[in-house]
């Protein structure tokens, strides 16, 4: 087996691929108003598998939060299918999808002030998942202190979110997300508000626990320097994922990373040509695309407007139009 590491020889291995712990096909996600329809997702297929570290990209309105909404059953989808470990989020009744939120799947919120009880210590607020679900004191206070300790603030157990600096706070909230040991992590732009360095201690934290675990983690980030630390990132646009870049390093004398993008081509075959590229070939609405060998070339419209062929010019005057009848007398 071939592994990807990416991030170094301390970042987690890709996973062993098997069939997808979550599983888009077709996902169509329209918000409705009185007035007004927004479809945020069109037609989206994705595929991560169990273990796997990966991040969504791509600009705002693009579906990244609309997506990692569905995953987190907070939100359903209005058409195709969204699976994650076999269950149907679509069809999953609402009462199931209370438990589902509560053991199958960990969120961490951008917003530090979503994910902590400002008047609990550290401690305190992992503790609370676990009594909910009906977790003894002790068992609580040991996965609790297990916990800060995976994140590196062992020595913070009493402090509450008011005396954490803001990236401590989003090591607790990781903590507290994982605190009923779910299968699946998600992250909505959880460095957001962070600077660099803080930032890169973070993701760090998501790395290691994906390695001690086997956490699945899908992260939702702006953060361009993510691709030094997943297995996979990929690029969303219009609704889509239109790119996926795949990080993979080799072992020599010394350490070395290539990073490869790849077009997504969709279950109905249809391309995603990259914005830089689609722009370098002044590529419009239409493309000629042509397969040579064992590639296809694509090349921009020669231009020709769409439509059936214009009328030769012709000398006959266009008809008289009837003229109105007389009205009739009163």
């Amino acid at each position: 087996m071939t592994a990807d590491r990416p991030g170094g020889r301390d970042a987690p291995l890709a996973p062993v691929l098997e069939q997808p712990y979550i599983r888009c096909e077709d996902v169509f996600k329209i918000y409705k108003s009185d007035e007004l329809e927004v479809v945020a997702l069109r037609g989206l297929d994705l595929e991560v598998y169990r273990g796997e570290m990966m991040a969504l990209v791509g600009a705002s309105g693009s579906g990244k939060s609309t997506l990692l909404n569905i995953l987190a059953g907070l939100d359903q989808p209005s058409a195709g299918r969204g699976e994650v470990g076999g269950r149907d989020l679509l069809t999953t009744p609402a009462e199931e999808l209370v438990d589902y939120r509560r053991s199958e799947v960990g969120f961490v919120w951008q917003q530090t002030g979503r994910n902590l009880i400002p008047y609990l210590g550290a401690r305190a607020n992992i503790e609370m998942p676990l009594m909910i679900e009906g977790a003894s004191r002790g068992a609580a206070r040991e996965r609790a202190t297990d916990l800060l300790e995976r994140v590196g603030l062992a020595d913070k157990a009493r402090n509450r979110p008011d005396q954490l600096s803001g990236g401590e706070q989003q090591r607790v909230a990781i903590a507290v997300a994982l605190a009923n040991n779910p299968p699946l992590l998600l992250a909505d732009e959880p460095t957001g508000e962070l600077d660099n360095a803080t930032a890169g201690e973070v993701f760090d934290v998501f790395a290691q626990l994906n390695e001690q675990t086997g956490v699945t983690i899908v992260i939702v980030t702006h953060d361009a320097s993510i691709i030094e630390r997943v297995h996979r990132v990929v690029a969303f646009r219009d609704g889509k994922t239109s790119a996926e870049i795949v990080r993979r390093t080799r072992f020599s004398r010394e350490e070395q990373s290539d990073v490869d993008e790849y077009a997504v081509v969709d279950r109905s075959g249809r391309l995603q040509v990259p914005r830089d590229i689609a722009d370098a070939l002044g590529l419009g609405r239409r493309a000629r695309v042509s397969l040579v060998g064992d590639h296809i070339e694509v090349r921009a419209d020669d231009g020709a407007a769409a439509g059936p062929p214009p009328r030769a010019p012709s000398n006959v005057p266009p008809p008289t139009p009837p003229s109105a009848p007389p009205p009739e007398a009163p």
